[in-house]
């Protein structure tokens, strides 16, 4: 039984999700509440918080540190299409309160507008 409980005018009933919006995770900026959706956006929120990119010369990827002493590496692909929910798991966890990692349909059956505070009912991967 996948899906959504949705509650409506007293009664209950299982909504099945979408299956490509079910599959599908977002990276969120939780100061402003903002959809990441490119290396442009989650870079300039990185250096916001202190993350340099690594001088890399890798093709395939993008590096980013926290400062030359740090252990701590971000490593996402060059190509945004190709971030996974693996690597918005990294960001998430090494940036703790600034970045979450949601599923679509957790976004628009409980947290509504962007510009909306999260709801106390919000389930967070």
């Amino acid at each position: 039984m996948a899906g959504v409980w949705v509650f409506k005018d007293g009664g209950a009933r299982l909504s099945e999700r979408p299956k490509e919006a079910g599959r599908r995770t977002r990276l969120i900026y939780s100061p402003t509440n903002e959809l990441v959706t490119s290396h442009e956006i989650l870079e300039a929120k990185l250096r916001d918080h202190g993350w340099v990119p690594y001088a890399l010369n890798d093709p395939e990827l993008i590096l980013f540190h926290q400062s030359p002493s740090s252990v701590l590496l971000i490593c996402v692909p060059r190509d945004f299409s190709k971030v996974r929910s693996m690597h918005m798991y990294d960001i998430a966890v090494k940036t703790r309160h600034v970045f979450l990692k949601m599923k679509a349909y957790q976004l628009s059956s409980a947290w509504g507008p962007w510009n909306k505070p999260l709801s106390s009912g919000l389930y967070i991967d």
